[in-house]
């Protein structure tokens, strides 16, 4: 582990527009992968008659992915700049990953959004966009990538400046504050160091950027809130529950209990890397022992939290939330999947209560009859199985969710209050 402060940073953008290859070269660049694995991939790139991808190839490392040349899973590297020790999350663009997306940009702090030079706001730039705004994220870093296919041409790059500045308008995101730079991950133009293609720029390249962006504030203060994403069974150690430490700290002979599942005991062990640790806080990748909690108590989506404040359990739920895309009209009654955290559970709308003005937040309408895209509602929800989630102004990290239907991602929110059951 670094001393120096730790960010989690999320890679997102339109599938194809080179997220891939851009966290390779910054893993490459910051001495994170030694040239001769990228070496290896760029043999094994060639065989596959996928020349190019090598930098791709450093995160794809799923046997699957190679074949289709697509991220799927999310996958966390590490590397260190000056400023900060980053984990990525590589964000996957696809459309059937965007719930990965979800439960994967709701663990980032800051984000690099990837837009092609060549090929501008693509559907999927406009959905992460959505997305990390309403999960929190709080500064986004445009890297304009792909300037070795327009020939570093300053007018593209303009071009794509101003599209995307529209854009985060439409979402209300400081466009003020967000950096663009003009880069090729696949060239390493303005990653590392300033490239002479771009003499037009002279504003940050991406590592100054990368270390320019403000110091997350670690949520210590708030009590222990660790939402499971898988449960193994380790010889020798018994039931391991794994997952990341959202807020609070976590330590050995803590008391804790699992929610909704409604068990708990006391931890025996906390180990990070495969390394045992006396204690582990916000953002780190635990797994731990309970004595007394068995595979079958506790499941993926559960929440991990204190004995004497254990995480909420919501009866029902007011939510702020906002219609991305919708073929029709949104009605109370429907029930969609609501994905939070790592749970996934299917919730009833049972009543809009509000229709929120987009752009000033103010209440346009009282208890209006439906909410299409594009709207922005006040709405109670019923979960149809436990969920623990948490007010969005207590535990934001555990207060947002995406909500899914027919293989797609309807609509995002916050939680505004719970109704403990």
């Amino acid at each position: 582990m670094s001393d120096k402060p730790h960010q989690n940073l999320a890679i997102i953008g339109h599938v194809d527009h080179g997220k891939s290859t851009l966290v390779g070269r910054l893993l490459f660049e910051t001495g994170s992968v030694p040239e001769h694995v990228i070496e290896q991939h760029r043999e094994e790139a060639e065989e596959k008659g996928k020349g190019g991808f090598e930098f791709a190839y450093v995160m794809d490392n799923l046997a699957e992915e190679r074949e289709r040349g697509v991220t799927i899973d999310i996958a966390h590297q590490e590397f260190d700049t000056d400023e900060y020790y980053f984990t990525i999350v590589d964000c996957p663009g696809h459309r059937d990953f965007v719930k990965n997306m979800i439960t994967g940009a709701s663990q980032a702090d800051n984000a690099v959004l990837v837009v092609a030079a060549d090929d501008g706001v693509a559907p999927q730039t406009r959905e992460h966009v959505f997305l990390a705004r309403t999960l929190g994220i709080g500064e986004l870093i445009i890297a304009v990538n792909k300037m070795d296919v327009v020939d570093y041409s300053e007018d593209s790059y303009k071009e794509v400046k101003e599209q995307v500045g529209n854009l985060l308008k439409q979402v209300r995101f400081d466009a003020d504050n967000a950096t663009f730079v003009p880069i090729s991950a696949f060239e390493g133009d303005n990653i590392a160091e300033r490239s002479d293609n771009t003499s037009w720029y002279d504003g940050d390249i991406l590592l100054e950027a990368l270390n320019n962006l403000p110091a997350p504030q670690p949520p210590t203060d708030a009590p222990l809130r660790l939402p499971i994403q898988d449960v193994y069974t380790i010889s020798g150690i018994g039931t391991v529950p794994v997952g990341r430490i959202e807020t609070g700290t976590m330590s050995a002979g803590d008391n804790v209990s699992f929610q909704p599942s409604d068990v708990g005991g006391e931890v025996k062990t906390v180990e990070m890397h495969h390394e045992e640790v006396p204690q582990a806080g916000p953002g780190d990748n635990v797994g731990f022992n309970v004595r007394g909690v068995g595979k079958d108590d506790i499941r993926r989506g559960d929440v991990c939290g204190p004995a004497d404040d254990p995480p909420k359990v919501a009866e029902t739920f007011k939510a702020q939330v906002v219609v991305m895309q919708h073929p029709s009209v949104i009605t109370a009654g429907y029930t969609p999947v609501f994905h939070a955290h790592t749970a996934q559970v299917a919730c009833t709308i049972e009543s809009i209560d509000q229709k929120l003005d987009p752009a000033s937040g103010e209440v346009a309408e009282e208890n209006p009859d439906f909410i299409k895209s594009g709207d922005a509602a006040i709405v109670t929800v019923r979960p149809q199985k436990p969920l623990s989630i948490e007010p969005s102004s207590e535990i934001p990290e555990l207060g947002s969710f995406a909500v899914r239907d027919m293989g797609q991602t309807i609509a995002a929110g916050k939680v505004l209050e719970v109704n403990e059951r």
